[in-house]
């Protein structure tokens, strides 16, 4: 089975590094990649809070005194998927980036030594 992306699908702009590390990719993080990876992050949180239900069994706990605090461990999980959704979704930005699938005129210009080879 070829694993090669570039089997299916050609770069439309320079490749900088066809197959990046993993730190090279994380390196090459961008302000807008952090922003994004902190705007997905704090969603998630939000949603995980909001998402906790104080309905149905719950009111059972109630009357009989157990509060069970359900919005903190629903917010750390949500919070735990935003985490890791947005870093995911600026890794695969920021590698799109290095092996030519996206725009790069910023990372062309920086790894020019590279391409000259």
């Amino acid at each position: 089975m070829n694993t090669d992306i570039t089997a299916s699908a050609k770069p439309e702009y320079p490749v900088v590094d066809r197959n990046p590390p993993f730190t090279k990719v994380v390196g090459n993080f961008s302000s807008l990649d952090y922003l994004r990876f902190a705007t997905i992050t704090g969603v998630s949180v939000t949603v995980g809070y909001l998402s906790a239900s104080d309905g149905g069994f719950v009111t059972l706990f109630a009357m009989i005194g157990i509060k069970p605090g359900i919005k903190g461990p629903s917010m750390v999980t949500g919070g735990l998927i935003g985490l890791m959704g947005g870093f995911m979704y600026a890794y695969q930005n920021s590698c799109g980036r290095l092996m030519g699938f996206f725009p790069n005129e910023d990372e062309v210009a920086r790894y020019k030594k590279y391409l000259n080879r």
